[in-house]
């Protein structure tokens, strides 16, 4: 049995003002996504590269996921289309940092 969370650390600063590099994320394994819930997802050309993205939209190829920041360079569905379904790892529970020493 695989465990239901999964803990994620955010490096980019694709999800701008949402999130910010060095938040830690708690996600539920889940693949039934809401419009406006962030989740966590497969690149769709680079499986093992994790995204996190906000779903805006289902499409007939699947989740249409985008940056809160749409900065030059920022990836996202305006790159590489719909993500399917089965690449969608988890929906986002809350954020933490971790303690400092």
């Amino acid at each position: 049995m695989r465990w239901p969370l999964i803990r994620a650390a955010v490096a980019e600063r694709s999800m701008l003002p949402t999130l910010q590099p060095g938040d830690w994320l708690l996600a539920r394994r889940s693949r039934r996504v809401r419009p406006g819930q962030i989740v966590l997802a497969r690149h769709p050309g680079r499986p093992t590269l994790l995204l996190v993205k906000r779903a805006v939209r289902r499409e007939s190829g699947g989740w249409w996921l985008e940056s809160d920041n749409p900065a030059p360079g920022a990836v996202d569905s305006r790159s590489f289309g719909p993500v399917p379904p089965a690449l969608i790892v988890g929906v986002l529970l809350f954020r933490y940092h971790r303690a400092r020493r």
